[in-house]
């Protein structure tokens, strides 16, 4: 395999935090200064456009990183069992091995084609429907996430998200651009890899899906990844089949030639790698691929448009996501941090600001979102919140059957 040209950023610890206000280090204390942070009044040095007719001028933009989807029984990167604190090997696929290589290709679909299980079982968990309420209440205006399971919208569709880096529910194909629903690509997979397809009903029959703690499974044999795929060492990928883009099939694309390009399959309608288009590719940003320049603006007109800034879940090791934080601290924003572990450049973010000041112009809370999260919605709504996030529970299960 070609030896990829880029580095992983921060796949080792980062430095422990400063905590802010000096005496968030439990759940009282931290949903205290938050909703302080959350309500205060916009920084004085704030720079920002003219504000249009009934924009709300104390709006918060959230910055969501993989931490969220723990509690949804999704693996982290960079957490006490994240993939690269658990697996030193781990790489992901880079976006030109993907495009050029047929046998990477195999490799991907067959771990994702075991992964995508537990995914499309998981759910929103209770900080993302804090978010939800944030939103409802006027304080969130917009969501930008670096996650691919799509919890988000699935939680708050009236609050505005942006999907930084794409989505694992469908797929785009690399020649006609066409879109592909998961569920069903996931139903050809299962179609073409009869054998595949078994292994992965004895891997749910045995358990090894139902817990994301990385020795359980290691003990069944399989490693998962927050992108959604599994691990299995030597396995036989090369037998894994992936069907061709059903738009090039039935109209092939037309090539710079000027002539109509090679769509081929077998006898099953799998791939061959005598076609010239037709390569599906899920819709995520790979490691290497750019953000198309729609959503990069998205983005950054989110953090534009707000006073502050809350990161949760998030290590910032993407420069994706640092850039926009330091776009947001070149504005003057208040910045706020909830998240376990370090954080790149969170010294940086913080410089000049008092550990003692109450919350108003920053924090930064090393607990868990969902000790955290639901208790601001509490004290700012004054209701129950626990009552309301079983409900919540309830309706999105009815909703998925």
């Amino acid at each position: 395999m070609q030896k990829p040209f880029m580095r992983i950023p921060y796949t080792g610890a980062l430095p422990p935090p400063r905590l802010i206000p000096s005496k968030v280090n439990n759940p009282s204390d931290a949903v205290t200064a938050l909703a302080t942070f959350l309500t205060a009044p916009p920084p004085g040095s704030l720079k920002r456009p003219s504000l249009r007719h009934g924009q709300n001028d104390a709006a918060t933009v959230i910055l969501s990183g993989a931490g969220v989807s723990v509690a949804s029984g999704l693996a982290d990167y960079r957490g006490t069992n994240g993939t690269y604190t658990q697996n030193k090997t781990y790489r992901p696929i880079y976006f030109h091995e993907f495009c050029s290589s047929h046998e990477a290709r195999k490799r991907y679909w067959a771990r994702s084609y075991l992964g995508w299980t537990t995914l499309h079982r998981a759910r929103p968990n209770k900080a993302h429907w804090a978010v939800k309420d944030l939103g409802e209440l006027g304080i969130v205006e917009h969501v930008i996430t670096q996650n691919v399971d799509s919890f988000h919208p699935i939680a708050h569709p009236s609050l505005k998200t942006t999907e930084l880096h794409g989505f694992l529910r469908s797929l785009v194909c690399l020649s006609c651009h066409s879109h592909l629903p998961r569920s069903q690509f996931q139903e050809r997979l299962t179609e073409l890899n009869p054998l595949w397809a078994a292994f992965l009903k004895e891997a749910i029959a045995s358990g090894a899906l139902d817990t994301e703690n990385p020795e359980e499974r290691k003990a069944k044999g399989m490693k998962t990844n927050p992108d959604g795929d599994v691990d299995l060492p030597d396995a036989p990928y090369s037998t894994f089949r992936y069907p061709a883009c059903p738009t090039c099939l039935a109209n092939p694309p037309v090539l710079h030639s000027g002539q109509r390009a090679r769509v081929e399959t077998d006898g099953d309608g799998a791939w061959h790698d005598t076609s010239e288009a037709g390569i599906l590719k899920p819709a995520v940003v790979m490691f290497g691929e750019s953000i198309a320049n729609n959503v990069k603006a998205a983005a950054e007109k989110a953090v534009d448009d707000a006073a502050r800034m809350l990161v949760i879940g998030s290590s910032l090791a993407t420069y994706s996501a640092w850039r926009l934080v330091k776009r947001a601290k070149e504005r003057g924003m208040a910045i706020g941090i909830l998240n376990i572990g370090g954080v790149r450049g969170e010294d940086e973010l913080y410089a000049g600001l008092e550990d003692e000041q109450t919350g108003a112009r920053g924090v930064r809370i090393e607990l868990p979102i969902g000790d955290v999260l639901p208790g601001v919605v509490q004290s700012l709504r004054g209701q129950s919140y626990s009552a309301k996030a079983k409900d919540q529970d309830v309706l999105l299960g009815a909703s998925m059957k």
